[in-house]
């Protein structure tokens, strides 16, 4: 079985409440070193077989109607999972 990533973020210009919440938090854990968060979604998708450049494409398909709003996200990676 053949496994697929799709990284999905929000567009730069896009308020991220959550990420702000993270970064907010990470100082109370001594982790002051970061200086910006952005949180976003990563899908999984499974495939028969190896991964093949149909699949891939197939999978940026999805990506882009499915997967993600593209009015406020980017997807930022497609990529076949190393076994």
């Amino acid at each position: 079985m053949g496994r697929i990533i799709v990284e999905v973020m929000p567009k730069p210009e896009i308020l991220d409440p959550q990420g702000k919440a993270i970064a907010g938090a990470l100082p109370h854990q001594g982790l002051n070193i970061f200086t910006d968060v952005r949180q976003g979604k990563r899908f999984e998708l499974t495939v028969e077989g190896d991964v093949t450049e149909a699949d891939l494409e197939a999978a940026k398909k999805a990506a882009e109607t499915v997967l993600s709003n593209p009015v406020i996200e980017d997807v930022v990676g497609v990529y076949a999972e190393e076994q």
